[in-house]
């Protein structure tokens, strides 16, 4: 999977999801990419974005984009992107559960044209709630 452009990773990443392909979901990640959690704690790398992919896999998550955008930073090869999405799929009790938001990530350019997420924050209130 190759993003092409900024705004092609989070369709890209759902694609993957919806797939049950893991390993191109976290192909989409910088290796120490960042990922902020849904209490606010911030895990890096591969390993750790991997197992937050394989919750989403267990849950049966059913992702839907309604909108992305993506911004240049000016910064070299940086741009922020911002998503907003809802989800259904079975919750940690087992029953029916929805969820959704906006998220906001900064994705980079790779040296071979494609971009890849450096830092992926799926629900954007978690912004103020980051905890390294």
């Amino acid at each position: 999977m190759r993003a092409l452009k900024p705004e092609q990773c989070d369709p890209l990443l759902i694609e993957a999801l919806h797939a049950g392909n893991v390993d191109d979901a976290v192909s989409l990640y910088e290796p120490n990419a960042s990922f902020v959690t849904d209490s606010g704690d911030v895990v890096v790398g591969h390993a750790a974005i991997r197992k937050i992919m394989e919750g989403y896999l267990a849950a049966k998550a059913r992702f839907v984009l309604e909108e992305v955008k993506s911004v240049p930073c000016g910064i070299g090869d940086l741009a922020v992107t911002r998503a907003r999405w809802r989800a259904s799929g079975t919750g940690p009790d087992g029953k029916p559960a929805t969820f959704g938001g906006r998220s906001i990530e900064v994705v980079r350019r790779q040296p071979d044209g494609r971009w890849l997420f450096v830092m992926d924050v799926p629900q954007e209130e978690n912004w103020a709630r980051l905890r390294p």
